[in-house]
Parts: structure tokens; C-alpha cells; sequence
């Protein structure tokens, strides 16, 4: 087994049916996180009235995965 993180990015908008998600695995937490800041980074930098209409966090997930062999190390 080995730990993995997911970022996981979750995004709300109005008269949208469900909250939408977007996910990218990592294999260190600093990667993760690292990917997070510039993610939230990005939306920080919107203008108010984008932010009044989109909602969004992002979150890193730790878990154990049997080794995934098509990704490669970064």
C-alpha cells in the first residue's frame, strides 16, 4: 500500500443541481497542498461579484492506495 493525497476542489454555483468536483492525486501532502494554495490563490483573486456567484474550497485528502503504476513520480 501506499499513501496518496487527493486534492479535492469542490465548487457551488446557484440553480446548479449538485455541488460540482474536481480531484487530482498527489503523492506527498506537500504537493497537495502546495497545489491547493495556488488553486485558492487563483479564486482569491477574482473579483467580487465572481465570488458572490461561485463558491468553491479545496481540500487534501490522505489515504492508502494499492500502487498506481501509471503515474509517475514527480
Amino acid at each position: 500500500m501506499n499513501t496518496v493525497f487527493l486534492l479535492l476542489m469542490l465548487l457551488s454555483m446557484p440553480n446548479q443541481p449538485s455541488v460540482k468536483y474536481n480531484a487530482v492525486l498527489y503523492f506527498t501532502e506537500q504537493e497537495c497542498l502546495n497545489a491547493k494554495i495556488e488553486y485558492m490563490k487563483v479564486y482569491n483573486k477574482q473579483n467580487i461579484e465572481y465570488k458572490s456567484r461561485v463558491k468553491t474550497n479545496a481540500y487534501c485528502v490522505e489515504f492508502e492506495a494499492f500502487p498506481i503504476t501509471t503515474m509517475q513520480k514527480t
